[in-house]
């Protein structure tokens, strides 16, 4: 499978590839359904439900070469220290006269491919769907896009999913999502989700007004739009 970078608003032309196993059946009916599939466009309410539990799977958030007492929170060494106070005072005894993986050291952190389990699907949303974030108790017609756009990505112009929670990476980092592997018996697992509001204010400022209109009705006639 791959993505389709073209549809989004990103400085990158060559697509994601991954490789997916099939699971079930025979050889034959296997091959049969991948052979279906070749060359169509797979959306993800397709592979995914609302209420349903799902992994995500991504690079975290680099942070560069850090020493230990940022990379693994070491105590800091008392003020008087010769040569720095960030360190870890011991790495070792002399016999086995070798450094063990288990002492804290300083080198890369961040940027690390993780995967957190057990995030609820709150919503399944259609890009082209003008009412997206419109809800049974809040009737508004409004976009899942917060006014102003999301900050460091802008609109959100195809299909989106929305989960619980947060997951790894920066914004615009590519995420594989897939059904859960360990399944959970919560109650907060099983439980059905309804929205009743989704805030779709600025995330860049004070976040006042909901859509365009309701700030055009209370803002009146400004500079920027007066003809």
């Amino acid at each position: 499978a791959h993505t389709q970078v073209s549809k989004l608003n990103l400085r990158l032309k060559k697509a994601h590839i991954m490789e997916i196993q099939i699971n079930g059946g025979d050889i034959a009916s296997k091959v049969a359904f991948a052979t279906d599939l070749l060359e169509k466009q797979i959306s993800v309410d397709k592979v995914f439900e609302q209420s349903e539990m799902i992994d995500c799977i991504a690079a975290t958030k680099g942070k560069g070469f850090e020493g230990v007492t940022t990379r693994w929170g070491t105590r800091r060494l008392p003020r008087k220290t010769h040569k720095g106070l960030r360190k870890v005072a011991c790495i070792g005894a002399w016999h086995p006269a070798n450094v063990r993986f288990s002492v804290p050291r300083a080198g890369q952190n961040g940027y690390h491919h993780r995967t957190e389990l057990n995030k609820k699907v709150y919503r399944i949303g259609k890009g082209a769907d003008p009412k997206n974030a419109t809800t049974e108790f809040d009737l508004t017609q409004k976009t899942i896009t917060p006014m102003g756009g999301f900050p460091h990505y802008g609109i959100v112009s195809q299909d989106f999913v929305m989960i619980k929670g947060c997951c790894p990476g920066v914004k615009k980092r590519p995420i594989t999502m897939r059904k859960a592997l360990f399944s959970s018996i919560k109650r907060a697992a099983l439980e059905k989700i309804s929205l009743k509001f989704i805030d779709t204010s600025s995330k860049f400022g004070h976040g006042r007004f909901q859509t365009e209109e309701e700030k055009a009705k209370h803002m009146g006639t400004v500079k920027k739009t007066a003809k």
